[in-house]
């Protein structure tokens, strides 16, 4: 007997007959135990609010066209001083789930992101929390926060004793 894999943070099922012809339009919205859960998944310190908006289209084939928005208010570490401060992230996005098999070989990193589903359901959670992963800063600073000035090397500096050192051409 095999274990099922355990459900994402985000869980947000929808049967892909759902979006009708029309299109369909979603706001999920994580809860706090959520939010932490994502925090914890993406390794910052605390996330106080999660929404994303989604406007899902039916295109032939079984594939989705999702166009998103997602906003996201979170706590970062600065990694100039260290400090945690509060950071919000806005992002938009496009993406297609595709029936699982069905996925391009396309490439072009301007084209949209595809996500395989199966059994007829898409997971609009994960999607976005994968989104979301893709939108933080990877080296959040904090907005007053500046870089050390950099000095040439010390005429003492061991390096610069080293420099002398080396045959001149």
């Amino acid at each position: 007997m095999t274990a099922e894999p355990p459900l994402p943070e985000l869980h947000r099922p929808l049967a892909v007959d759902q979006v009708g012809p029309a299109g369909l339009k979603l706001e999920l919205r994580a809860s706090k135990a959520e939010c932490r859960a994502l925090a914890a998944r993406m390794a910052i310190p605390a996330m106080t609010e999660f929404v994303c908006r989604f406007r899902l289209t039916a295109v032939p084939g079984g594939v989705v066209l999702a166009e998103g928005h997602l906003r996201a208010r979170a706590e970062r570490v600065c990694v100039v001083t260290l400090d945690a401060f509060e950071t919000v992230t806005e992002e938009r996005f496009r993406l297609r789930f595709v029936p699982a098999g069905a996925e391009s070989d396309d490439e072009d990193p301007e084209s949209d992101d595809e996500i395989g589903y199966r059994g007829g359901t898409i997971d609009l959670g994960e999607a976005a929390a994968e989104q979301l992963a893709l939108a933080l800063d990877p080296y959040p600073r904090k907005p007053d926060a500046a870089l050390p000035d950099t000095a040439a090397p010390d005429a003492d500096s061991p390096f610069a004793a080293l420099a002398r050192l080396q045959p001149r051409r």
